[in-house]
């Protein structure tokens, strides 16, 4: 059985240099963030990246990014995705999004203990929902 679901993705620029990324986490780590989501990225700017992360699902965590500088971001979409690993399961995801003409934005997916998580980004909430859907289907049939 897979579930998905959307992540609410907050954006702070870093500055692009060694140490941009760390600055930032090191101020949430103090405020006392927990996150279950972080990337970052060079920016169109000169010497700007973007960090893009998401605190737990919770009022009080989502609130505390905000307090140190983070705003929420409605692009890219992020839906995470757990359940049972298998042989291919990354293969027959894919597939069933390609063949419903989902276009991914990016996609990051691990296995631990016989459990995997993704998180896949979508420029469109109706890719990402119809991504959902195929996910859940696929779920019954194992």
């Amino acid at each position: 059985m897979f579930k998905m679901q959307r992540v609410h993705v907050f954006q702070a620029d870093v500055e692009d240099k060694p140490g941009g990324t760390a600055a930032k986490l090191k101020v949430l780590a103090e405020a006392g963030a927990h996150l279950e989501y972080v990337t970052s990225e060079r920016s169109e700017k000169p010497g700007v990246g973007q960090l893009l992360i998401a605190p737990r699902q919770v009022k009080a965590e989502m609130e505390l990014v905000k307090k140190v500088g983070f705003h929420e971001v409605q692009e890219p979409i992020v839906m995470r995705f757990e359940g049972d690993d298998s042989s291919g399961l990354g293969s027959r995801v894919t597939l069933a999004w390609e063949a419903a003409g989902i276009n991914l934005h990016g996609l990051m997916m691990a296995v631990v203990s016989g459990k995997f998580v993704g998180y896949a980004t979508f420029d469109r909430a109706d890719d990402a929902n119809k991504a959902a859907v195929l996910l859940s289907e696929m779920g019954t049939k194992t």
